[in-house]
């Protein structure tokens, strides 16, 4: 009974307290070592890796879209809506409905068989503008203001300071535009080049009419390859900053350049016409394909006394940030468009030489455009008034104004006699010998 009151004795832990501290510390430290190395300084993968993955995420994507298309659509045929509350005018005549395969027979264009066309002349165009871009920028802080002014604006977070741009270079290269063709596609933007091998084959008796029906309600498509090889770079400076538990406890200075070193891809641009009944102008559509290849060199320093150079990781958190913004905005199935002017000519728009008086005089734009055009009209009216005024002074006219025949607003040639002021001529267009005698 004795031995059975006794307590069974406890068994003592094999590590104290201070060596448990010791090995949860150590393991701590291992943790922070172990994602230190492997996940900031670990070795990004390949550039051409990266570019395959993203390749293919971004044709799954797009696929993924042309599907829900396909699936929405109905057979709905478009018809030309007129403008309710307009009628159309009974002079002007309206011409013969264009549809796309007139357009390409008219203008002796086979989609099926003309080749790809090089764009010199158009390169030539591009570069040109892109110089005097860069040319104005050195002399204007118009581009270094707007981007300081895009950065730190409203979305901007908290625990980011004020971010300062320390340097802009804008390239020394120019695009490359090639291999231009133009393609047929639905309303949706969407290729007919794979519905022709569902049709009627090009040899068919049947084929032309096929793919005149095939082409009925489509629009055509632009599309040129883009190669550019540069180096753009947006330099910046900024702190991170710790506002717990009060405001400002900590900074970490952050330094951070992007360059675009290399670009290519595929453009598309397409028109998309006028819409009377919802008064929309005509409209130029242009994206990138989604097999372009965007190549980034990112530099970063982090910290103030002992800096972080080059952390691969924030290198691909820059990287993965700036090609998910221009997926988002420029890739298909997105895509970005511009309105175009009326190509009807304009005095408003009209330049050429000797135009500065008319651009004073018709030009409602800045103010002193306005207050130049205001001097050139009162010079002209003096020099007009000292005119009238020296050749009235030098004919020895009446004194009554109204009888002064001779001012540059009423003139005709005197006749012989002065105080009966005739003269003879001939009318163009009548008979030989039949002169005009006027009487005043």
């Amino acid at each position: 009974m004795a031995a059975d009151n006794i307590c069974a004795t406890k068994p003592e832990p094999t590590l104290s307290f201070t060596q448990g501290l010791i090995v949860g510390q150590l393991s701590v430290v291992l943790l922070l070592a172990a994602f230190i190395k492997f996940f900031i300084f670990g070795d990004p993968p390949s550039p051409e890796v990266t570019a395959s993955i993203r390749a293919t995420e971004r044709r799954s994507r797009t696929l993924a879209h042309r599907e829900s298309l396909l699936s929405l659509r109905t057979p709905n045929t478009r018809q030309a809506q007129q403008a309710p509350g307009k009628k159309k005018s009974s002079v002007l005549r309206s011409p013969p409905t264009l549809t796309i395969a007139s357009i390409l027979n008219k203008t002796y264009y086979n989609v099926d068989s003309h080749q790809p066309e090089s764009l010199d002349w158009f390169n030539v165009l591009v570069a040109q503008t892109i110089a005097q871009f860069r040319s104005d920028a050195q002399h204007d802080d118009a581009i270094l203001n707007s981007l300081t002014k895009a950065l730190n604006g409203t979305s901007r977070p908290d625990f980011v300071d004020e971010i300062k741009v320390t340097e802009l270079t804008l390239g020394e290269d120019f695009p490359i535009f090639s291999n231009c063709r133009i393609i047929p596609v639905d309303e949706d933007g969407l290729s007919l080049e794979n519905r022709n091998g569902n049709g009627v084959p090009r040899g068919h008796s049947g084929a032309a009419g096929a793919r005149a029906k095939l082409l009925e309600g489509s629009r055509l498509q632009a599309r040129m390859d883009v190669d550019l090889s540069d180096m753009i770079t947006l330099a910046l400076e900024t702190k991170l900053l710790l506002n717990y538990p009060r405001r400002l406890t900590a900074m970490l200075p952050v330094a951070l350049a992007v360059s675009v070193v290399r670009f290519s891809g595929t453009l598309s641009i397409s028109f998309i016409p006028s819409n009377p009944s919802q008064s929309t102008p005509t409209m130029m559509k242009f994206c990138f394909l989604d097999d372009y290849r965007l190549d980034f060199s990112i530099r970063s320093l982090v910290g103030s006394r002992s800096r972080l150079q080059d952390v691969p990781k924030i290198a691909q958190l820059v990287e993965a940030r700036l090609h998910r913004w221009f997926d988002e905005r420029a890739v298909e199935p997105r895509f970005q468009e511009i309105a175009l002017p009326s190509m009807w000519p304009r005095m408003k728009n009209t330049r050429g030489a000797g135009d500065e008086t008319l651009d004073g005089l018709a030009s409602t734009g800045t103010s002193a455009s306005k207050g130049k055009g205001r001097e050139d009209a009162n010079h002209i009216r003096e020099e007009a008034r000292e005119e009238r005024q020296a050749e009235s002074g030098a004919s020895g006219a009446n004194a009554n104004p109204e009888l002064n025949y001779d001012t540059i607003r009423f003139r005709r040639p005197r006749g012989r006699d002065d105080d009966v002021r005739t003269s003879s001529f001939s009318m163009p267009g009548t008979l030989p010998d039949l002169d005009l005698d006027l009487q005043t």
